[in-house]
């Protein structure tokens, strides 16, 4: 069971550590999807709870404005460390009332999710000059979803927001994050979802150590086919896998005029979180 608690933030609008992002915004603190390969679980170091990652949420209450007069020309990502539109969004809307105050400023707005809920914002979604709606997904197949991605919405209920959201006229993105070696078949998910999406990017799965026992002992009791690759990649460290699925990967975005970005880093080294 989640414990959900209220607190209270200073600001919503943080500065951004990502690359060419100027500012992100985490409505929330914790995420109720339980995904087993979640990097995000470092946050228990600032946050200092002691429940598990995914057992605890904190929904942020803000009663200071958004100044979205400073936002001008600035970039901004919904969300970098929570889902925007986990479960506890439908009841707290949190997600809602910040989209509200930005649907004032010509900020370039990506809102990242794997929930289907976004659909429910699209009259706000409408307003904004300058957004793009990026979901994740890493495979077709619900029976691997349910196992590494317990708590989040079902692959179908993903491609129908990207269809609702594609025919309303906001921009899509299709993030195939994380790829699992073996396992993501990227061309059947362009294959399902190529008419509702105008951009994909790619990211290739790493394991930070608060993850890495938990993605290698599914692959060991679930893939055990797969063991010897991951056993190359994340302790050998040989990156021939990637290099090579890259190389795929643009050879038949380039061959069927898809517009992609890759987001593949070599660094799958144990990090602590």
């Amino acid at each position: 069971m989640v414990r959900v608690n209220e607190i209270e933030a200073r600001n919503y609008v943080t500065k951004s550590k990502l690359p060419g992002t100027d500012y992100v915004i985490n409505p929330y603190v914790g995420c109720p999807h339980k995904c087993i390969y979640c990097y995000a679980e470092f946050m228990k170091k600032f946050s200092n709870h002691q429940e598990e990652w995914g057992d605890f949420l904190d929904v942020k209450r803000c009663t200071t404005p958004i100044k979205v007069d400073k936002l001008t020309g600035k970039s901004i990502v919904i969300s970098s460390v929570t889902d925007p539109y986990n479960p506890y969004e439908k009841r707290y809307m949190i997600t809602r009332s910040i989209l509200e105050q930005l649907a004032e400023t010509d900020a370039d707005i990506g809102i990242i999710t794997k929930s289907h809920l976004v659909v429910r914002d699209v009259d706000i979604l409408k307003k904004l000059s300058n957004c793009h709606v990026a979901m994740s997904m890493c495979s077709t197949d619900e029976a691997f979803r349910a196992e590494v991605e317990p708590f989040a919405s079902s692959y179908e209920n993903r491609v129908k927001a990207l269809k609702r959201l594609h025919d309303e006229g906001i921009r899509t993105v299709l993030f195939m994050s994380p790829i699992f070696p073996g396992i993501t078949d990227f061309v059947e998910i362009i294959d399902r979802t190529r008419d509702y999406v105008d951009s994909y990017w790619f990211e290739n799965l790493k394991l930070k150590a608060c993850c890495r026992y938990r993605v290698r002992n599914y692959i060991r009791k679930r893939h055990r086919m797969l063991e010897p690759l991951y056993q190359d990649i994340y302790d050998l460290k040989d990156f021939g896998y990637w290099s090579g699925l890259k190389e795929q990967i643009e050879t038949y975005c380039v061959e069927n005029s898809i517009d992609y970005r890759l987001y593949f880093g070599d660094d799958v080294k144990e990090i602590d979180c």
